[in-house]
């Protein structure tokens, strides 16, 4: 058996092809809830890949301390105070974008909150509030993005889903079920929005995570470390870099023909059903 190898005359190669397909020099990201976090491990993750980013949560602090380090790592980065339930705040986050870096290429929705109380014990309005920002905001970042996103002809939207959006999560676990609830809305939003803006070239996907130790979630992996690690095949939680991968994916090129589908960065959870 012979083998001949070919050559590329620009002197390329496969590596080259491959790393074009994850570059995103050139791209500008806004990252709501960039501040900690699943936001803050996105942010870093297409500011290695090359993009400019817009960290933005009502923590504005915290978005210029990930902002700072964006900076520090030689790429670029802006930092903006915004409530994601809140259309002005919206508009104006993605005004700055384009005058700072004159386009918008890719929206990370990822800004979420929870509230744990039994089912009969949860007050309306924390209920409301759930709803309102993983929900509602959601729904509101993305409007304000596409119409951006359709005059270019191209863009990417990544929603921030759960596992804990598919079904019922025991309640020895976790009692969130307006969170749960807000997801299963996120991952069925993806979808429909999805196919509504493909043929403007905007690609709509999700990435789902497992049990990621971040503030939300902390309390209840704490406290049920045994029973939870005990249901996941990889047997340990999420860490720092397990959601890098899968946000440059849907943010470049490499996804251009992906449309409306869920990622599980869950260590095997979703693999058991």
């Amino acid at each position: 058996m012979s083998l001949s190898f070919c050559k590329r005359k620009d002197g390329g190669g496969m590596a080259s092809i491959m790393n074009n397909l994850f570059d995103l020099t050139g791209k500008t990201a806004i990252v709501t809830g960039g501040g900690r976090g699943l936001g803050k491990q996105i942010a870093l993750a297409l500011a290695e890949a090359g993009a400019n980013i817009v960290v933005c949560s009502r923590n504005l602090e915290a978005c210029k301390e990930v902002s700072r380090q964006i900076v520090e790592m030689g790429g670029t980065s802006i930092s903006s105070s915004c409530d994601v339930s809140n259309e002005e705040d919206i508009e104006r986050v993605i005004n700055e974008t384009i005058s700072t870096f004159g386009t918008l290429d890719i929206l990370v929705n990822n800004s979420g909150i929870s509230w744990l109380a039994p089912v009969d014990e949860l007050p309306l309005d924390k209920w409301k509030k759930v709803m309102e920002v993983n929900v509602n905001g959601t729904f509101l970042f993305s409007k304000a993005a596409a119409k951006v996103m359709k005059k270019q002809g191209n863009g990417k939207i990544i929603n921030i889903a759960s596992i804990a959006g598919y079904g019922g999560t025991p309640p020895e676990v976790m009692e969130a079920i307006a969170y749960n609830t807000s997801k299963g809305a996120v991952i069925t939003f993806t979808r429909d929005l999805s196919v509504k803006l493909a043929k403007y070239g905007i690609q709509v996907n999700a990435i789902a995570p497992g049990f990621f130790p971040t503030k939300i979630a902390k309390g209840v992996l704490e406290k049920n470390n045994h029973s939870v690690l005990s249901g996941i095949p990889a047997r340990r939680y999420g860490n720092e870099s397990d959601l890098k991968g899968a946000a440059i994916y849907l943010a470049s090129s490499a996804s251009d023909y992906m449309i409306g589908q869920i990622l599980n960065v869950d260590g095997g959870i979703t693999a058991l059903a």
